[in-house]
């Protein structure tokens, strides 16, 4: 095996499996440790934004959901099986500001609207250096591409993160949608 070159949480929202499989697999082949979380109630998604189920010298944050209005969109339970601490419904910033504890960490946000600027300041407000996410509604394809390209350009060609990001962007018109934050 080859030396690791970085570590990546890959966040898994409802029905995102085969987006997910793509860049995990594509991330391995390319030299990074993708640790895999599957989110199935609040709770997991909780653990992680606290830092508290994150593994150590986890570098960058893929939070690969369906997004709307700028929340990602959770699995609904039914109400009995929800514990008395987990929010009900989408995750926004509200909710992002209560549990985040990312001191450091690289957060993109891989789903519709997940780059807008009240959710990316609840995720710099948790301690995160940087966030990345569409400001709109991008194409399935296009949002896996983008995520794919910036980790290629990091991995593969040593390029910085705000290159590899502007490169990324420069693949098409819709990339223009993915917006950058930093503190």
């Amino acid at each position: 095996m080859s030396k690791t070159v970085m570590n990546v949480a890959l966040v898994v929202g409802p029905d995102t499996d085969m987006d997910s499989q793509a860049i995990r697999m594509t991330l391995e082949y390319l030299g990074a440790r993708v640790f895999t979380y599957w989110v199935g109630r609040p709770s997991d998604l909780m653990s992680v934004l606290s830092g508290e189920d994150l593994y150590a010298d986890t570098e960058m944050i893929i939070l690969n959901f369906h997004g709307d209005e700028g929340k990602l969109i959770m699995p609904e339970l039914g109400e009995d099986v929800y514990d008395d601490e987990e929010p009900r419904g989408d995750f926004g910033p509200d909710e992002i500001k209560r549990v985040t504890k990312l001191d450091g960490k690289i957060v993109f946000g891989n789903g519709c609207s997940l780059g807008e600027p009240a959710l990316a300041q609840a995720f710099l407000d948790g301690g995160c250096q940087m966030y990345i996410g569409p400001d709109d509604y991008p194409d399935g394809n296009d949002a896996l591409m983008f995520i794919l390209r910036v980790f290629y350009e990091m991995i593969q060609n040593e390029k910085d993160i705000r290159e590899a990001y502007q490169l990324a962007r420069s693949m098409n018109e819709e990339m223009s949608m993915f917006q950058l934050y930093e503190k």
